[in-house]
C-alpha cells in the first residue's frame, strides 16, 4: 500500500494462493524515483508538453517512514470504504499512467494481477 499524506495512492495485494506472483518473496524493500522523459505515455499521448524552462527537474522526500517488520500492523491494515473512495479520487484526478489500461503496450493481455486491481 502507497500513501501520501495518510492518503492511499496505490494498493498492490497478494495474489499468490490464485497463481499471481510478482513479489519477491524474500528481497530487501527498496524504494526508487526517478524522472522520466516525456515520452508518449507519460505525456498522455503527447496532449500535456513538458516545460524544458523549468528543469533541472528535482524531487526530494521528507519524513519518509516504512514499516517492514515481520508483524507489524501493514501485514492487518486494508482500506476502509472512506479511503477507497479517496484512493480513486486520486488515481481519477492525478493518475496519468496505469500499464493496467495501457493497450498499446499490452495489445494481447494485460498482466495477470490487472484482473484483480480493478475490483479492489
Amino acid at each position: 500500500m502507497f500513501l501520501v499524506d495518510e492518503t492511499p495512492l496505490r494498493v498492490f495485494r497478494n495474489y499468490e494462493d490464485r497463481g499471481i506472483s510478482f513479489f519477491p518473496k524474500h528481497q530487501p524493500q527498496r524504494i526508487y524515483a526517478s524522472l522520466w522523459e516525456a515520452d508518449d505515455w507519460a505525456t498522455q499521448g503527447g496532449a500535456v508538453k513538458t516545460d524544458w524552462s523549468k528543469a533541472p527537474f528535482t524531487a526530494y522526500y521528507r519524513n519518509f517512514n516504512i514499516d517492514t517488520s515481520p508483524n507489524g500492523p501493514w501485514k492487518s491494515h486494508d482500506l476502509d470504504a472512506r479511503s477507497r473512495n479517496r484512493m480513486k479520487w486520486v488515481q481519477k484526478n492525478y493518475m496519468i499512467y496505469d500499464y493496467c489500461s495501457d493497450w498499446k503496450r499490452f495489445s494481447q493481455a494485460f498482466p495477470p494481477e490487472c484482473k484483480h486491481s480493478k475490483a479492489e
